[in-house]
């Protein structure tokens, strides 16, 4: 794999850290900004849904620009959101930089994407995505669990100063190792690839796929600190060190996802979904066991991360052509807009019933609609290959 490829790797750190380390720090963020635990978690929803607004905007103001040039300008944006997140005086500030800190996000990812899969051989491109993802990976297994013992120790702002640093050196990195390319023919694509994207019944239904997938991650993982500690009963120092086995899980689900798509891509993504679905259903009795809870939790993040490769790559298939950066970014995005919905599932779940102890057995029961997204898209996909193949006929 070329140098080019870890660079990516660096900037998906940064963006993993600053992503998901507020998960730790949700019960020292509303104490110190005086908000319910439920309205702290909501500035992951407010992050994701900055990912979703981000996207097109992104999409449509850097059409001309080479894929370098976007690429450190999105680390800028990256690197100024987390400076004014630690910055922040309150809780709707800290909102307002957690969405600008957002807007780097998918454009990242997806132009990410796209750049690592030119960068290896075909048989190869579902891994080349698995590698930069694994700048997420590694980011929930050192990143997050250094930045919530660090908000743990000297206050959650501590934390957001750090991810500024980061950001600056995956600036540097990015500058040093992404090789120059030319001015990309993007601008076909925000105009009339975006419509012809967007229009394709593979693309709509693969990014519908990963939105109900990670509804599900994402009601379950944004409320793992108060589960731990109120449902399992551990002590708030534990969170850090559980968090480590989530991002063991990560990687090597992250890595196996990638591994497999190269050879078997769909069924890779149904197998993927049946497991992330079981697991956190499995979940609702295995937190009351603190040996079963920990265990569990691992197995969550391998199953998580299992679905990213396949099904960032399953869209780039679907959208070959002038539109794929933007659907990759679009991906991105649907990525998020789960995240955020689960986000908010989990609270309701949490504020309104049946409350803090059912909130995997609810984050369970969505993946299960993913998978029935994902057959309809695989037997839509059948049915037009005998159509596509009598149009044009082999010579």
């Amino acid at each position: 794999m070329p140098l080019a490829l870890y660079a990516l790797t660096a900037g998906a750190f940064g963006i993993g850290v600053t992503e998901f380390v507020i998960m730790g720090l949700l019960i020292d963020v509303s104490k110190d900004l005086g908000v319910t635990i439920s309205a702290a978690g909501l500035l992951i929803s407010g992050y994701a849904l900055g990912v979703v607004i981000g996207a097109p905007i992104l999409g449509a103001i850097s059409g001309k620009w080479s894929r370098k040039t976007l690429l450190m300008a999105l680390m800028v944006v990256f690197t100024i959101g987390n400076l004014a997140c630690a910055l922040a005086p309150d809780y709707w500030t800290l909102m307002a930089a957690r969405v600008l800190t957002a807007f780097a996000h998918a454009s990242f990812f997806g132009v990410g994407s796209v750049v690592a899969t030119g960068l290896v051989a075909p048989n190869k491109k579902a891994s080349a995505i698995a590698i930069m993802f694994t700048g997420l990976t590694v980011a929930n297994i050192l990143g997050v669990p250094f930045g919530t013992w660090l908000g743990q120790a000297y206050g959650w702002r501590s934390t957001f100063w750090a991810v500024t640093l980061i950001g600056i050196l995956a600036l540097a990195v990015i500058a040093l190792l992404v090789p120059k390319d030319k001015t990309s023919d993007g601008q076909e694509e925000t105009s009339q690839g975006l419509l012809a994207v967007l229009g394709r019944r593979g693309v709509i239904l693969g990014l519908l796929t990963t939105v109900l997938s990670w509804v599900g991650v994402f009601a379950g993982f944004t409320y793992i600190a108060p589960i731990l500690t109120q449902i399992t009963g551990f002590s708030e120092s534990a969170v850090s060190p559980i968090l480590l086995v989530f991002g063991g899980g990560l990687v090597v689900g992250n890595l196996f996802g990638g591994w497999l798509a190269d050879r078997h891509l769909v069924p890779t993504i149904v197998g993927s979904l049946v497991a992330l679905a079981a697991i956190l259903l499995a979940m609702t009795a295995a937190i009351h066991q603190p040996i079963l809870a920990v265990i569990g939790i691992g197995l969550f993040g391998a199953a998580a991360f299992a679905t990213v490769a396949p099904l960032q790559m399953w869209v780039l298939k679907q959208a070959e052509g002038a539109g794929q950066g933007l659907a990759s970014s679009f991906n991105i995005a649907a990525f998020n807009l789960g995240n955020a919905i689960g986000a908010w599932l989990g609270g309701a779940v949490i504020d309104h019933g049946p409350g803090l102890g059912a909130v995997t057995f609810v984050a369970g029961l969505v993946p299960i609609g993913a998978l029935a997204v994902a057959f309809i898209a695989i037997r839509l996909d059948r049915q037009q290959a005998p159509q596509t193949a009598l149009a044009h006929p082999a010579e």
